[in-house]
């Protein structure tokens, strides 16, 4: 197994992981934060899958599934099409409103992108410097496990969140 195969089993658990998370429950549901300041399901998903989007997208030099493929459209949130959800308060955690189906269609489609990049990577390749205002400056190796990481603690967090619905 070499670098590549591990990217892309780490990256392969997150959409599954998902899928559990918000299969069967409505817009209410996905929309729901558990106190004020907390993070709803339907933004959990939509700021993994903006990440992944946004900085996948960055290292392999081309556009985003968000805006190249129509996805901000058909979400019609009240953000820039450039955000990600990061720094985010809960009032606009709140706008998140959408279905289970745009969610993982659109986290999906991420996904196969991601796939496609990391399969054409090699171990070599993952050296490469893609951020250097960092000390150390950040290779593509770091950042797709950095991203692989936070997608995976959102994927959890939105799970834990319907485990707590699911009780109520």
């Amino acid at each position: 197994m070499d670098a590549k195969d591990i990217l892309l089993d780490g990256y392969g658990r997150i959409s599954p992981a998902v899928h559990a998370a918000v299969d069967g429950l409505d817009e209410d549901a996905l929309g729901a934060q558990l106190d004020a300041g907390a993070n709803s399901i339907a933004w959990l998903v939509w700021h993994l899958a903006r990440v992944q989007d946004d900085h996948v997208s960055d290292v392999a030099g081309h556009g985003q599934t968000w805006t190249g493929e129509g996805w901000v459209e058909r979400f019609g949130l009240p953000f820039a099409a450039g955000e990600t959800g990061y720094g985010f308060g809960p009032e606009q955690v709140a706008q998140v409103r959408v279905s289970a189906e745009l969610l993982t269609g659109y986290l999906d489609a991420v996904a196969a992108r991601t796939e496609a990049y990391l399969g054409g990577l090699s171990d070599q390749d993952l050296d490469r410097v893609v951020d250097d205002a960092w000390d150390p400056p950040v290779t593509l190796g770091v950042r797709l496990v950095s991203v692989l990481d936070d997608d995976l603690e959102h994927a959890a967090q939105a799970a834990l969140v319907r485990g707590v619905l699911d009780r109520r």
